[in-house]
């Protein structure tokens, strides 16, 4: 077996036997089984505790596309923060511990070493991700009768690039900025930019600054044109991950 096959088992044996197997998949499992079931009874929940501050306002029945709507938000929003953080220290937090000078004494380049670190944990997040998706939807199924797949599959999965650039980002801080903080700062800086950035539609439609909204209108049951940010987004994440190697090799250790 290849030094790159057994650094990459290792990595994928540190995400089952450390915390990193709790954390991300507990938080994605519990939105997807609260969901929902939010989705379905908030009506009944508001009007038991607020019906007198309603003043007769009837809230619209909720639908499965609520459901759908609660997970691309959750996606988009917590599960890009808890990636942001976790991945902060993905690859000086081994620089620092001085596990990187032992893992490089075998036969794995440096590149290999950010490459790898980088597929591993994507790897990993696509699998949290389609087994959330997959308990959302069931549990809408039997929350609301009906559960039609397109609208929930093309949205998760417009997410899952989202995610996943985001993954390649922070391989790429963490390799910049020696801590684990200071990486996650600039890490929420970059949501936040591109946030901003996703207001402007041309901007939006040709750039991975549209991919949120994307989502969001997918999950609603609408339409939109995501190849363009996902072409970008797929380019951006070779990009970011190709220049992290090349920051890698050249760090003093």
């Amino acid at each position: 077996m290849s030094g790159t096959l057994v650094f990459a088992r290792k990595e994928a044996m540190e995400i089952l036997r450390t915390w990193r197997i709790w954390v991300l998949p507990g938080i994605l499992l519990f939105f997807a089984l609260t969901g929902p079931l939010l989705a379905r009874f908030t009506p009944e929940i508001v009007g038991a505790l607020a019906a007198d501050q309603l003043g007769g306002f009837e809230i619209p029945t909720p639908t499965y596309l609520d459901a759908y709507a609660q997970w691309v938000k959750n996606l988009s929003q917590i599960a890009l923060f808890a990636l942001i953080i976790i991945y902060g220290g993905l690859v000086s937090a081994e620089s620092r511990s001085g596990t990187a000078v032992l893992v490089l004494t075998k036969p794995v380049s440096r590149s290999a070493f950010v490459v790898v670190k980088a597929a591993v944990h994507a790897a990993f997040f696509a699998v949290v991700l389609v087994v959330g998706t997959l308990v959302t939807w069931g549990l809408t199924a039997v929350a609301f009768g009906t559960a039609p797949g397109s609208a929930l599959w093309s949205s998760a999965l417009v997410s899952l690039v989202l995610g996943e650039l985001f993954i390649a980002l922070m391989t790429l801080l963490s390799t910049l900025i020696g801590s684990n903080a200071g990486a996650a700062g600039a890490g929420i800086g970059a949501y936040a930019l591109l946030s901003i950035a996703g207001i402007w539609k041309p901007l939006a439609r040709y750039s991975p600054a549209g991919l949120g909204n994307d989502a969001t209108a997918l999950a609603a049951g609408g339409a939109a044109d995501v190849l363009w940010p996902v072409v970008a987004s797929l380019v951006l994440m070779v990009a970011l991950v190709a220049l992290a190697a090349v920051l890698f090799r050249r760090k003093d250790l």
